[in-house]
C-alpha cells in the first residue's frame, strides 16, 4: 500500500491525532522560544477563531452545490430525532431542575449536551461518500440547529443557573455563531447554482472537494478542544468520565438513527444526522 493510500484510508484518525500534536507542539515552541520572536497566543487562537468557521462555510457551500434547492424537504425520519434529541434534553433539564444538588451534575450536563449537540456540518460529507441522501442530511442539519438555538436557552436558565443569562441573550449568541453558517452558505449556492453555471460545473467536478476542506478543518477543532481540556480545573477521572457519558450517547444516537433510518429506507442519513455531532458549538 502507498503512502498516499494510507493516509487517504486512515484520513480521519490522521487528522484527529495532527490535530492534538499540533496543539502539544505549539505550547513546546512557546515553552522554549521567547515570545518576542512568535506570534502572541492569543492572535493564534484568534486567527484559529475566524479560520475554523471559514473552514464549515465552504465545506457547506461546497455541499450545497451539488444540491438543489428543492430537494432540502424534511424527512419523517427527521421529526422522529428532533422528538427524541428535544426531549431527552428536556428531561435531564428537569431532573437538575429539580435535583440540582446531585453528585452527578458534571455528567448529566455532558448528557445533555451530547443530546441536543446539532449534527456536524461534516455529516453531509460523510453521507455522500457512503451513497447516502446528502439532501435529508443537509434538512435534518439546518432544522437540528435552530431546535438547539431554542431549547438550549430555554433549559439550561433551570438546569445550570447563572446570572445574567437570559433566553435572549443566549438565543442571539448562538444565531449569531452557527445560523450565518448554514444560511449564507446556501444562500450563495443558490445563486451559483441559477447564475452562474461554468463556476458551478468547475468546482462541482472537483472529486472530494469538502471531504478535503474537512480535513483540514478537523485538525483545528482538535487542537482547541485539546487547549480546552489542558486548561481546565475539572480532574482527570472527571473528564474521563465525561468522555465516555459523550461515548455512550453518541452511540446510542448511532443505533437510534439507524433503527428509524432502517424504516424508512434511508439509513446512512438518518444515522450520520443523529450520530455526528458539531465540534464547533
Amino acid at each position: 500500500m502507498s503512502i498516499k493510500q494510507f493516509c487517504k484510508n486512515w484520513s480521519l484518525p490522521i487528522a484527529i491525532v495532527l490535530g492534538i500534536l499540533s496543539y502539544l507542539f505549539a505550547q513546546l515552541i512557546y515553552s522554549f522560544i521567547p515570545n518576542e520572536f512568535l506570534p502572541s497566543r492569543y492572535l493564534v487562537i484568534d486567527v484559529i477563531a475566524i479560520v475554523q468557521p471559514l473552514l464549515i462555510s465552504i465545506m457547506l457551500f461546497v455541499s450545497f452545490l451539488k444540491i438543489k434547492i428543492s430537494e432540502l424537504r424534511p424527512s419523517i425520519w427527521g421529526w422522529w430525532l428532533l422528538l427524541i434529541q428535544g426531549l431527552i434534553f428536556v428531561i435531564l433539564g428537569c431532573y437538575l431542575w429539580q435535583i440540582p444538588e446531585t453528585e452527578s451534575r458534571i455528567l448529566i450536563e455532558s448528557a445533555m449536551l451530547a443530546m441536543i449537540c446539532p449534527t456536524a456540518t461534516a455529516s453531509a460529507v460523510i453521507v455522500r461518500k457512503l451513497s447516502g441522501n446528502v439532501a435529508h442530511t443537509m434538512s435534518y442539519t439546518i432544522l437540528i440547529n435552530i431546535v438547539a438555538s431554542i431549547l438550549i436557552p430555554s433549559v439550561v436558565p433551570f438546569a445550570h443557573p447563572v446570572a445574567d443569562y437570559s433566553f435572549f441573550k443566549a438565543f442571539t449568541l448562538i444565531m449569531i455563531k452557527v445560523m450565518p453558517m448554514l444560511v449564507f452558505p446556501l444562500f450563495l449556492a443558490a445563486l451559483v447554482r441559477k447564475y452562474m453555471p461554468k463556476i458551478l460545473a468547475k468546482i462541482t467536478s472537483i472529486p472530494d472537494l469538502a471531504f478535503y476542506f474537512w480535513l483540514v478543518s478537523l485538525p483545528l477543532a482538535m487542537a482547541v478542544s485539546t487547549r480546552i481540556i489542558m486548561h481546565t480545573n475539572i480532574d482527570l477521572f472527571s473528564i474521563s468520565m465525561i468522555a465516555l457519558i459523550s461515548l455512550i450517547c453518541c452511540l446510542v444516537q448511532f443505533g437510534i438513527g439507524r433503527v428509524i433510518g432502517n424504516k424508512y429506507q434511508d439509513a446512512i442519513a438518518c444515522t450520520q444526522a443523529m450520530g455526528q455531532k458539531t465540534l464547533y458549538l
